[in-house]
């Protein structure tokens, strides 16, 4: 069944809910000593969780691997993340000489503090329905826009830049290669994740953070957004240089990537940089198809008061920890790309489905709010496009079958001619399949040797002297 065939249902049998969802007149009403308490209690929070999810990571990712992750520092190793960075801050800073000193230093801030700014829009709960705090109520929510996740995109941008700038401030070749995978990466994948949303600012009719999760009250954006929901994921772990989109930090090919040369603080910087841009994408992944601060569905016809007070925080910390350990499991599961697999995907699969799936989201809100829209419509629309999809997967498929047969053609035609190593005027080693030409080796010197001091006239004894020259 279609995403638009799981509309239709809901639009003729429920009522239709109010569609403007945008009201930012609960925020900036706050007084300065309660912004400074939200604004440290979120700054602990990302910290907290950084510290949390690096433990987490490396426990799980050794249960997965069946070895011993840390349990040495701390009840149960609690308190290494904590070690590690003060084993970092005490390191020896070195600038390396070549260096452009300013711009090496400005590096890891560029990507450290906007990744900080880019959760000052993600409501932890809903902003009509605030909570006391000091006996002030207030929303779970620093502050929203009425283009929230405009500013959040702007944010996570930015930092990327701080990647690009140390990977060329470095003044060595692997930096600088792992920058411009950097580069050739963000504006790959931060296509697809921005096509991604738009379809739901069509679909929730705002890009405010907290109407988009008041928008999904009756069901989740998951639901008739599967597509887009499926690219962003794939995009949101190629935007944060995760496994296996690690890249611009393939040790095995750049020994480290962009951040080579750094060490001590400002390298604990690019890492805390990673690891609060994996909880800023898990954010915004959770508000926008997820439901954001909604309780679980279900939940709420037996507890009125699930989403209410805070509660609403349990539920964001739920699903935010569920995507971080789908961060995990994918990095302890799949290998790296190749980079023209990963170039690959993100030009001629996730941009070109993107721009199909928004053309289809943009026909079924342009009926819907004419009132165009019914159940026949819905097959009449929803048919013809499921069709095309199967005929282009199986043309794909088809294509895929020609070329591996013909390719399997050449290896096998190549395997019958005979290797020459030195064809192109140096030694290569055979293609598989290939087969090195038999090789008569030389007579060994101590055989020649032999022959020259057995007994022989002057004639012949010239001779092999000769020849051995």
């Amino acid at each position: 069944m279609s995403a638009l065939a799981v509309l239709a249902p809901l639009a003729a049998d429920e009522p239709t809910p109010p569609t403007n969802y945008e009201n930012l007149s609960y925020f900036g009403t706050d007084p300065w000593w309660l912004i400074l308490i939200k604004v440290v209690a979120v700054f602990a929070f990302l910290v907290v969780t950084v510290l949390m999810a690096i433990l987490f990571e490396r426990k799980i990712v050794g249960y997965m691997q069946q070895r011993i992750g840390p349990n040495r520092t701390g009840p149960w190793g609690l308190l290494q993340s904590l070690a590690d960075g003060v084993k970092l801050m005490l390191k020896e800073d070195i600038i390396p000489t070549a260096a452009d000193k300013i711009v090496f230093i400005l590096a890891p801030l560029l990507s450290t503090i906007p990744a900080f700014l880019a959760i000052a829009v993600i409501p932890f709960g809903p902003a009509d329905d605030q909570v006391s705090i000091f006996g002030h109520r207030t929303a779970l929510q620093l502050t929203d826009l009425p283009v929230g996740i405009l500013y959040v995109l702007a944010a996570t941008s930015i930092g990327i830049y701080g990647i690009v700038l140390a990977g060329w401030a470095s003044g060595s070749t692997y930096p600088l290669l792992g920058g411009l995978r950097s580069t050739a990466q963000m504006i790959s994948y931060e296509i697809a994740m921005s096509l991604s949303f738009v379809a739901v600012f069509m679909y929730a009719g705002t890009m405010s953070t907290s109407g988009i999760v008041a928008s999904q009250h009756s069901f989740w954006n998951a639901i008739p957004l599967l597509p887009s929901f499926i690219i962003y994921v794939v995009s949101m772990v190629g935007e944060t240089n995760r496994a296996p989109f690690d890249l611009p930090e393939a040790e095995g090919e750049l020994v480290g990537g962009f951040h080579t040369e750094y060490s001590s603080i400002k390298f604990a910087l690019f890492f805390l940089a990673e690891y609060i841009n994996m909880v800023t994408v898990s954010s915004l992944a959770v508000l926008m198809f997820l439901g954001g601060w909604h309780a679980p569905f279900g939940l709420v016809s037996v507890w009125s008061g699930a989403n209410s007070g805070w509660w609403p925080v349990l539920w964001y910390v739920g699903k935010l920890v569920l995507f971080m350990l789908f961060f995990f499991w994918l990095r302890a599961t799949l290998p790296r790309l190749r980079y023209d697999q990963f170039m690959k995907l993100g030009w001629k699969v996730l941009i070109p489905v993107s721009l199909v799936w928004l053309l289809l989201v943009a026909v079924e809100r342009t009926l819907k709010n004419q009132g165009d829209l019914d159940r026949d419509h819905i097959w009449y629309i929803g048919g013809p496009v499921i069709g095309f999809l199967v005929l282009a997967w199986l043309v794909g498929e088809l294509r895929y079958r020609r070329a591996d047969a013909r390719e399997k053609a050449e290896q096998a035609a190549e395997a019958e001619q005979p290797f020459d190593p030195m064809a192109g005027g140096f030694p290569v080693p055979p293609m598989p399949g290939q087969a090195l030409p038999a090789f008569t080796p030389r007579r060994p010197r101590a055989a020649l040797v032999g022959a020259v001091v057995e007994p022989a006239d002057s004639g012949e004894l010239e001779q092999a002297g000769d020849s051995d020259v």
